[in-house]
């Protein structure tokens, strides 16, 4: 996909080099430059370096107009970092069980500053602790694939709980905790 690309920006370059293709004027360029950052907006929220990135990958844009059009999009309120980060947080809190570290790992993807994120995290994880968005996470993975029984089964549990960006220590607890209840249900079956 992205090699597709590529290769469409050299053809259109070339084209526009053989007609003989003259820069914009500043105000063309901004107004071109704002009309796609609303478009960009409109199509999925982003971070204010994420959409810079964004808007400086065509080649008719330039910083000026790239500062131009953020600083309006804020003026505006379409584009504010913290509700940004707020809202993709608690967004993917809601959507499915993740840890504090992998959401902060997702927002620095998303390119917005730690300060920002660490706010955000707080206050996702005030409103919705940890420990339960992991118990929710193990129970979900107990109904698909069973307590874990075996050695092997309890790692993999393990190591899903660690991709999901839970701390170790609050997932070796869990996971203790779930393959004693395990044994204590078998126990109590073997009894009967």
């Amino acid at each position: 996909m992205r090699r597709g690309r590529q290769k469409f920006k050299e053809r259109r370059k070339g084209e526009e080099e053989a007609r003989g293709a003259r820069p914009l004027d500043p105000e063309k360029a901004r107004e071109r430059t704002l009309q796609r950052a609303v478009k960009l907006l409109a199509a999925k929220p982003r971070s204010v370096e994420e959409l810079r990135e964004r808007l400086l990958e065509k080649e008719w844009a330039d910083e000026a107009s790239v500062t131009y059009a953020l600083a309006k999009l804020k003026e505006y309120g379409y584009l504010d970092d913290e509700r940004f980060a707020f809202g993709f947080a608690s967004y993917r809190v809601r959507q499915r069980p993740v840890g504090r570290q992998r959401l902060a790992r997702d927002l620095k993807t998303k390119k917005v500053s730690k300060e920002t994120a660490d706010a955000a995290l707080e206050l996702v994880y005030q409103e919705t602790p940890e420990e339960e968005l992991i118990t929710r996470a193990i129970e979900k993975r107990v109904r698909l694939r069973g307590r874990p029984a075996t050695r092997q089964e309890t790692k993999s549990l393990y190591d899903h709980l660690l991709r999901l960006g839970f701390p170790y220590d609050l997932i070796i607890r869990k996971v203790r905790e779930a393959s004693s209840a395990g044994s204590v249900d078998e126990d109590d079956a073997a009894a009967d």
